[in-house]
């Protein structure tokens, strides 16, 4: 028996979304490299209210009866009630949501549903969809962001005077407060959103009635449909907005510096939990164990997140390689942009969600935080900065003299605070038993008081703000 060719065109569905041009449809190939809808199909509730505010606008500009527009409302209530439900058949051959629902729309209502189309385009229809959807999505990661914060604010308040090594290198440099350490990741987040809210200002323009490139004979109101759906304005030129993709790209490039901020906090927290740090501890809820070693407590959740970066940055070169070299307006290319855009806020947003609730669960160890300072000579730089500021020394000859000390208690195998003070005096004869109190972890976190230091106080008004500008 001769086996049938899968390349071999047939007669299917799609033949009727392109009328009388074609004889023949495409083969099962040409179907399954074509069709959008197992993706696409997650922007349905965006097309069909495109599609309801492009009806109401064709009624209100008479191109449409006001009998057609009750017909589509009805009938697109309908299907957006048999995709809530999951009853709803998607066809691979209608090739996305659009046609999809359009051809869902006929079987309800007939002639209404075929005079919805007039006035624009899938061109124009997808690059409203997806902006509809990435608003809704931005809004949402803002509110995760915010979530985020706040936890970070919480751990922060209890911890204004939790003192811990501030590390440069991976080096022990100068004693910080663990909450000075958090409100860092306060402000990062705090830069992500505002990079998100820049984002969707040039989300929340509006491409429907800019029809396939060039704009439409038909007398359409453009304002119209971009006051109904929210949008701030018609975009201004047609090829561009049917065409523009580059508020995806500004979206997935913000995603992956938020991305990068959380693998960096996710990155500390594998650190701090370690055995040699022990600075912090998470619960059952974030962790697992292993199957050979059964005294482990593996910081999965973490380690996950620190992972994501990749996984969004490979969707943001994707994205910007398909529109590298691509002309204008557009070209099926583009449909390469959504699963990008959709796995890089998927990926986003479940990584927010773990952070916000690891920083929630997780348990600080003051006591472990505060043995870590007496390694590394944590109050050198206090040290430097008294020698400067009582003696008049200049700073260059205060670190040189500062770096004797420190090799002195290096051979003497204390810390700083440990040297006797005659043999301070043998490298500098002016000190007195007044710097005991310089080389104090807490005086020299005391000491930091500048705007943005690690002094409880600073802290303390720094959280004070950032609750203000950032938790509404």
């Amino acid at each position: 028996m001769t086996k049938p060719d899968k390349n071999a065109p047939k007669k299917t569905a799609s033949s009727s979304i392109w009328g009388g041009r074609f004889a023949g449809g495409p083969s099962q190939l040409m179907t399954d490299i074509n069709a959008s809808i197992s993706y696409d199909k997650a922007m349905y509730k965006q097309d069909i209210a495109g599609s309801v505010a492009h009806a109401t606008m064709l009624a209100g500009q008479n191109i449409i009866s006001s009998n057609d527009l009750d017909a589509i409302c009805a009938g697109l209530a309908t299907i957006e009630k048999e995709i809530d439900e999951g009853v709803f058949e998607f066809s691979d051959a209608l090739e996305d949501i659009h046609m999809n629902i359009e051809m869902r729309l006929a079987e309800l209502t007939g002639d209404p549903a075929r005079r919805l189309h007039t006035a624009r385009s899938r061109n124009d229809q997808v690059a409203t969809d997806i902006r509809l959807w990435l608003r809704e999505a931005i809004d949402q990661l803002d509110n995760q962001l915010a979530g985020l914060q706040e936890a970070l604010l919480s751990q922060a308040e209890t911890h204004t005077r939790t003192v811990m090594p501030g590390y440069t290198h991976l080096q022990t440099a100068q004693p910080v407060s663990f909450a000075f350490h958090l409100m860092a990741y306060v402000e990062m987040f705090g830069r992500d959103r505002g990079r998100l809210a820049d984002t969707r200002k040039r989300v929340n323009e509006s491409p429907l009635g800019a029809a396939a490139l060039a704009g439409t004979p038909h007398p359409i109101d453009r304002h119209q449909t971009a006051q109904l759906l929210g949008f701030s304005r018609p975009m201004a030129n047609a090829m561009d907005a049917v065409s523009a993709r580059d508020f995806a790209v500004e979206f997935m490039a913000a995603a992956a510096i938020c991305a990068t901020h959380l693998s960096r906090l996710a990155e500390e927290i594998v650190i701090w939990s370690t055995d040699r740090f022990g600075f912090i501890s998470l619960s059952d809820a974030f962790t697992t164990g292993s199957s050979i070693m059964p005294q482990k407590r593996n910081p999965d959740a973490a380690e996950l997140v620190r992972a994501k970066p990749g996984r969004i940055i490979g969707d943001l070169m994707a994205l910007l390689t398909v529109l590298k070299g691509l002309p204008l307006a557009y070209g099926k290319d583009m449909q390469e942009d959504k699963e990008p855009v959709f796995d890089a806020e998927a990926s986003l947003s479940l990584s927010l969600a773990a952070m916000t609730g690891m920083i929630a669960d997780l348990q600080a160890k003051p006591e472990a935080m505060r043995a870590a300072l007496e390694k590394g000579h944590p109050t050198a730089t206090d040290l430097a900065d008294y020698l400067v500021r009582v003696l008049d020394m200049p700073f260059r000859d205060a670190h040189h003299v500062t770096g004797k000390l420190v090799a002195l208690a290096d051979s003497q195998n204390c810390a700083l605070d440990g040297l006797e003070l005659a043999d301070m005096q043998a490298v500098e004869p002016r000190l007195d038993k007044a710097i005991y109190e310089v080389l104090s972890i807490d005086s020299a976190l005391q000491a930091r008081n500048s705007f943005g230091g690690t002094a409880p106080l600073e802290v303390e008004a720094h959280i004070k703000a950032a609750r203000a500008a950032f938790i509404k």
